[in-house]
């Protein structure tokens, strides 16, 4: 009886999925932030990839998805 039990058990509650799914959506804006910038023809430079959004806003847009989905991972409804 115990193991039809243990077979319905999710290994996170409702609250860790949702948290995960919200850091996994920031993760692909600061992919999406980071796209774009190219030049149409290779042998000319384009400043565009240098701009503030793709050097700074969108690495740390990453980096903070990241975080949150560490978060989502290691938070433990169940003790409090």
């Amino acid at each position: 009886m115990e193991d039809k039990d243990k077979k319905n058990e999710f290994l996170f509650e409702k609250v860790n999925y949702k948290i995960l799914l919200i850091g996994l959506g920031v993760i692909a804006l600061g992919f999406i932030l980071m796209s774009g910038g190219g030049s149409e023809d290779p042998t000319v430079f384009n400043e565009d990839i240098f701009n503030f959004r793709r050097i700074r806003l969108a690495p740390t847009t990453v980096l903070i998805g990241f975080g949150i989905t560490i978060y989502a991972i290691l938070k433990n409804p169940k003790k409090a």
